[in-house]
């Protein structure tokens, strides 16, 4: 596909190729292609040779570095937790796709942290800034700052969600189980 400035493309549409073009406003890049973000317009500044995407009605969302995003937590598995991003703190507006993203461990928390269970549990909604975008399913976050990390915690046996009881520590009150996790400065419990 041979994309010219100004012609109509739909989200995920090909639009180029990273060796020719640099992945600018509503695109990301794929595999080496550089695709459409969102419906729109195609804009191309050939002497930076960068191409980007004019949105055709009022523009949702889109992840950027530095962005503080609010997720659930998927999966915590060895040195990742998966997280599904729900949108961006403070954004009234969805997001213009579906976001993945990953806490690696040495991410999770300031200092050493030796099992990332502690720290996240699955269900968990929490608060995390974008640290890495690299297309749309491999966002890098930390929670390695006083304000971030888990906003409700839920408790692992009985579902509930947990009151604060300390500073890394959590309890149910439907069940009376303790937990750790790491909290957000935030925490609403």
């Amino acid at each position: 596909m041979k994309t010219r400035s100004g012609d109509f493309v739909l989200p995920g549409d090909a639009l180029g190729v990273t060796e020719e073009f640099v992945p600018s406003e509503w695109t990301y890049e794929d595999n080496g292609e550089i695709r459409s973000l969102v419906a729109g317009t195609v804009s191309m500044d050939s002497k930076n040779k960068k191409i980007s995407i004019i949105p055709k009605t009022s523009s949702p969302s889109i992840l950027k570095r530095g962005n503080l995003v609010v997720g659930q937590i998927s999966e915590v598995r060895g040195q990742r937790a998966l997280m599904k991003i729900e949108g961006i703190k403070g954004n009234r507006r969805s997001l213009a796709t579906s976001f993945s993203g990953a806490i690696h461990i040495s991410q999770a928390d300031k200092g050493y942290v030796s099992k990332l269970s502690d720290e996240f549990r699955i269900g968990d909604l929490v608060e995390a800034r974008v640290t890495r975008l690299m297309g749309v399913d491999n966002v890098d976050l930390t929670t390695a700052e006083d304000e971030l990390g888990v906003l409700k915690a839920m408790c692992t046996k009985c579902r509930h969600f947990m009151k604060e009881i300390g500073e890394k520590e959590v309890k149910c009150p439907n069940c009376g189980r303790k937990e750790k996790r790491n909290l957000s400065s935030e925490y609403e419990g």
